[in-house]
């Protein structure tokens, strides 16, 4: 890339990133001037050719840049990658949760590196890179990575489906050191196995921490669903916390057998474990008349991109009609979206349609969200993807 490569924009269309909001999106741009390849930094101006910002550029995307830094005096080297990395774990660790065992250290533009997701489980660090800026500098991750006091190995799960549209192929493995036989994250006295290798995401849902200790606490003497369950920690932390009895529905084979591994792991017991779609055993439970005091329903993201709202907010609908009908009067039910698609009103609103239409009178007493180690800029929305609500059914 030449010293010259920039971002043109169009008139008018500066006003977001004056704002600083990191994304340049195709349609804001004007022109690009100079050969910029795939990951370089390119200089972004306005219409009247003022400077605004240093940028990664991506000609496959429909966003077309994303913003490394409004300084532009800046040098994106790898010093600047090392030093966002340190200031991100740092920042965890003024907020006391950086030296636990399962961890965020790096959430994409929220901490200057978009496209890098970081995920700590003790001494083993696992990242994500979703974006071809920061998949140009690699090896500057893994370095920065690695020297991070306690870090052992550094494993790679760059194999999401974010990466076919920055026209990058998948990339998994070891990059420094080497894998545990066995990765946990620890929560208080609780801990759970880590897929690092196979597992969704880099392996373990971390950002449902927070909501496990409100299960828990919420759990004793009580029946508890968990739907969605996955590899059963929802399940686990209502054990822990003294349900009566626990059923648990996921679809996949292993990750219920995973479940059960958690469950010895805590040495608790995590009830019944059914493997099978949500949406039909929901609707076999309904037929039976099955009830319970509190259910988790935790679906996958149902909505990649805002084409799929509107069917994602069906599928929303049924899930928590369902779940409503199962809950006996002074019940919780935990629901959750982490479509980042689908707005806090607008699950709120699904939501309040499903307790209309199972006839159900149910009171908001708790709103769930991302924890303090995936923070939300105020000047970029998108990064908060995770909302729930704590519901109690009349």
């Amino acid at each position: 890339m030449s010293d010259q490569s920039t971002i043109r924009l169009k008139a008018g269309r500066d006003r977001s990133l004056r704002r600083h909001h990191p994304w340049i999106m195709s349609g804001s741009v004007d022109r690009v001037t100079g050969d910029p390849q795939p990951g370089d930094t390119v200089l972004v101006i306005d219409d009247a050719n003022r400077p605004v910002a240093l940028a990664s550029y991506s000609p496959h995307s429909s966003i077309r840049a994303r913003v490394w830094t409004f300084d532009i005096e800046q040098s994106i080297d790898d010093d600047f990658v090392a030093n966002r990395v340190a200031a991100a774990a740092e920042r965890r660790h003024r907020l006391g949760i950086a030296n636990g065992d399962a961890v965020r250290l790096v959430f994409g533009e929220a901490d200057g590196l978009p496209g890098l997701v970081v995920d700590r489980y003790g001494p083993v660090v696992v990242f994500q890179i979703t974006t071809v800026g920061v998949d140009a500098r690699r090896d500057a991750v893994v370095s920065a990575l690695a020297s991070l006091d306690g870090v052992e190995c550094v494993y790679e799960r760059s194999d999401g489906d974010n990466r076919s549209r920055e026209g990058l192929e998948p990339r998994t493995g070891v990059r420094h050191g080497s894998l545990p036989a066995d990765v946990w994250a620890r929560e208080g006295d609780l801990r759970f196995h880590v897929d690092v290798e196979h597992g969704h995401k880099t392996g373990f849902y971390i950002d449902q921490r927070d909501s496990r200790r409100l299960v828990a606490r919420h759990s004793r003497d009580r029946a508890v669903l968990n739907v969605f369950g996955y590899t059963g920690s929802f399940s686990v932390a209502a054990a822990r916390g003294g349900a009566a009895s626990i059923t648990t529905i996921d679809s996949s084979g292993p990750a219920l057998r995973l479940a059960e591994a958690n469950a010895r792991a805590n040495n608790v017991d995590i009830g019944d474990l059914v493997e099978a779609d949500a949406f039909t055993e929901l609707r076999s439970l309904r037929d039976r008349r099955a009830s319970f005091d509190l259910i988790v329903l935790d679906p996958p993201k149902l909505a990649n991109n805002p084409n799929q709202v509107d069917r994602a907010t069906r599928a929303y609908k049924d899930l928590n009609l369902l779940a409503l009908k199962l809950l006996r009067p002074g019940g919780l039910l935990f629901t959750y979206s982490c479509s980042g698609a689908v707005s806090s009103d607008l699950f709120q609103k699904v939501v309040a349609g499903a307790a209309v239409d199972a006839n159900r009178e149910a009171h908001i007493v708790g709103r769930l969200g991302q924890p303090s180690d995936h923070p939300i800029p105020l000047h970029f929305p998108e990064a908060e993807y995770l909302k729930g609500l704590i519901v109690l059914t009349l």
